[in-house]
C-alpha cells in the first residue's frame, strides 16, 4: 500500500509546485503592472494635493496680508469658540 502511496504523493507534489509556479507568472504579468499603474496614479495624485494645498495657503496669506485686521478678528473668534467648545 505504502507503493501506491508515494507516488501519488511525488504527483501531488508536482501538481503543488506546477501551480505555485502559474500563480507567480500570473502575479508578475497581471498583478505587479497593475500595482505599478495604481502606485503611479497615487503618486500623482499626492503631488497634485500637495500643489492644491500650497495654492490655498498661499491665498490665505495674501489674504491675512491685505486684510489682517480682519483676519486678527476670525482667528480670534475662532480660538474662543474652541476654547468654550473645550470646556
Amino acid at each position: 500500500m505504502s507503493d501506491t502511496i508515494r507516488p501519488e504523493a511525488n504527483d501531488a507534489m508536482a501538481q503543488i509546485a506546477r501551480l505555485r509556479d502559474q500563480v507567480e507568472a500570473l502575479v508578475r504579468e497581471k498583478a505587479m503592472p497593475a500595482m505599478e499603474s495604481m502606485s503611479a496614479c497615487a503618486g500623482a495624485t499626492a503631488h497634485e494635493a500637495a500643489e492644491w494645498s500650497r495654492q490655498r495657503a498661499d491665498t490665505m496669506r495674501e489674504t491675512v496680508r491685505g486684510q489682517p485686521l480682519a483676519a486678527i478678528l476670525i482667528a480670534a473668534a475662532v480660538g474662543f469658540v474652541l476654547g468654550r467648545l473645550a470646556r
